[in-house]
């Protein structure tokens, strides 16, 4: 494990109010991902580096890091980070599974959403209105594509974070999808956010 990796459990040597960058997600970053993911989620819900790899090589991906300090992709913290892609309303990425189909597909022609996938802050940053700035970002990109609809599966308790982001719970057609969404885990549910809030 990378030095940022294991600085990922233990953020002390920050001070209390710092500068940081929101950028696009990077491979460099996937060290420090898993291990701020491990921190946010606890080992029920952690996806591999290869996982990650092939989603940030997806043409549909979207992600988002937020780093402390200058920003460069390895060099800086990762404070937290927003795994998410162009997709199809309805349409549940499984866990563990890949976005936006194949790296050579061109998932844009046929997305109608911003699926969020994954949204994690370290728990030493809670409450300094870090997640509602990647979600700003990610909403101000969504809508600069032509995107007027967020989708995600809120897990471990989340929904009500979620509704207070302006999302809403939304049955699933179909039901490969409700079995997708059931590997999430108990309480897992489908929200889709609508409009230009």
């Amino acid at each position: 494990m990378s030095s940022l990796a294991a600085s990922a459990r233990d953020f002390s040597f920050l001070p209390r109010e710092i500068s940081w960058i929101l950028r696009p997600l990077c491979a460099a970053d996937l060290p420090v991902l898993l291990a701020v993911q491990r921190a946010c989620y606890g080992d029920g819900l952690i996806e591999s580096d290869a996982v990650y790899a092939r989603r940030l090589a997806s043409p549909a991906q979207r992600s988002l890091a937020l780093v402390a300090g200058t920003g460069g992709a390895g060099a800086s913290p990762l404070l937290g980070y927003l795994a998410a892609y162009r997709s199809t309303l309805g349409q549940v990425t499984p866990l563990h599974g890949d976005f936006g189909g194949s790296p050579a597909s061109d998932a844009d022609s046929a997305s109608d959403i911003l699926y969020l996938h994954d949204m994690a802050v370290l728990p030493a940053f809670h409450g300094r209105g870090l997640a509602q700035r990647l979600l700003a970002a990610a909403w101000q990109g969504a809508r600069a594509e032509g995107l007027h609809q967020a989708a995600l599966v809120s897990v471990q308790g989340t929904q009500a974070f979620w509704a207070r982001q302006g999302f809403a719970v939304r049955d699933l057609p179909g039901a490969a999808q409700r079995q997708r969404l059931a590997g999430y885990g108990e309480g897992a549910v489908y929200m889709v956010r609508d409009g230009s809030g």
